[in-house]
């Protein structure tokens, strides 16, 4: 029974060894290392940030080669493109004869109106004369009525007479009025058959050719100005209130970076845009404009942008 214990005994210390602790030196359990801690690195600033963050001052942005004048002269009604005069890329002053449609139904339109109303004029001056004949017929019998050689209603005839030829007199220059309104369409109807340039600059192209049917709105020239030349572009909203009029601007086209160009800001949108978070910035473009044409794609280079 003794040696049953003793192997009972043996076997717990066993199980117990097993089972614990690696011990040190002294009895001390020794405990894991902790992991070695990572160097933390300094955060880069993000591009495109705000001057609050520091480093950040100038900002660079991509937008198109504008001007204030360009426009596609379109038909003002239905013809036929008669003559053309000028071609791209012509340059033309403002008022210049660009093209000419077809107008001669117009023109026989406009003398008939023309006769009309003189027409109308003689008939008015006839009847200015005719009361002029009445009036004097009404003092005459006024002067009879005052002797006693005429009656009431002989008068009374005599006045209502020269009263009803006056209505007639309006009734007549309402209708010259009327004609002369008329003369006036059609005088407008046949400048729309001559094409002019609203302003001076260049042609830069042409829709249309000789001979050819058009309907009113159809495009017929492209026509440009070349001078002052703007940039258009757009900014984050965080930029906003960081941008004024005035700011001068360096300018690069996209093909030729080494070209540079002053510029100054001329316009801030004063509201920023919902829907994609940006505001316009309008630029204009100082001295040569060197290779820089409108339509180009160039960037604006703005410093101080805190």
């Amino acid at each position: 029974m003794r040696k049953k214990w003793m192997w009972i005994g043996l076997g717990a210390a066993f199980l117990v060894i097993g089972c614990g602790d690696e011990k040190g030196p002294g009895g001390v359990t020794n405990a894991a290392a902790p992991p070695a801690a990572m160097p933390v690195q300094p955060k880069a600033p993000a591009a495109g940030s705000t001057a609050s963050e520091p480093g950040i001052t100038a900002l660079s942005v991509s937008g198109p080669i504008i001007v204030e004048h360009q426009v596609d002269l379109t038909a003002q009604r239905d013809g036929l493109v008669q003559k053309i005069y000028v071609d791209a890329p012509a340059r033309v002053k403002a008022g210049a004869l660009l093209a000419e449609l077809d107008g001669r139904q117009i023109q026989s339109n406009l003398a008939a109106a023309r006769a009309k109303t003189r027409s109308v004029e003689a008939d008015l001056k006839n009847w200015e004369a005719e009361a002029e004949v009445l009036k004097a017929d009404y003092g005459r019998q006024k002067n009879l009525f005052a002797l006693g050689l005429t009656s009431q209603e002989q008068l009374e005839h005599a006045k209502y007479k020269a009263e009803s030829d006056q209505w007639d007199i309006k009734r007549v220059t309402e209708t010259l009025n009327t004609t002369k309104e008329e003369e006036h369409s059609l005088e407008l109807e046949l400048e729309k058959t001559k094409v002019t340039a609203p302003f001076g600059g260049l042609i830069a192209r042409r829709y249309v050719r000789e001979g050819q049917s058009v309907t009113k709105g159809e495009r017929l020239f492209w026509v440009t100005a070349e001078a002052p030349l703007l940039m258009r572009f757009t900014l984050p909203e965080k930029f906003f209130g960081k941008i004024h009029t005035g700011q001068p601007v360096q300018v690069t086209g996209a093909d030729a970076p080494t070209e540079k160009h002053l510029a100054k800001v001329k316009q801030v949108s004063p509201v920023v845009d919902p829907s994609s978070g940006t505001f316009e910035v309008l630029v204009e473009l100082a001295g040569d404009r060197g290779s820089l044409r409108p339509g180009m794609t160039a960037l604006a280079h703005l410093e101080n942008t805190h």
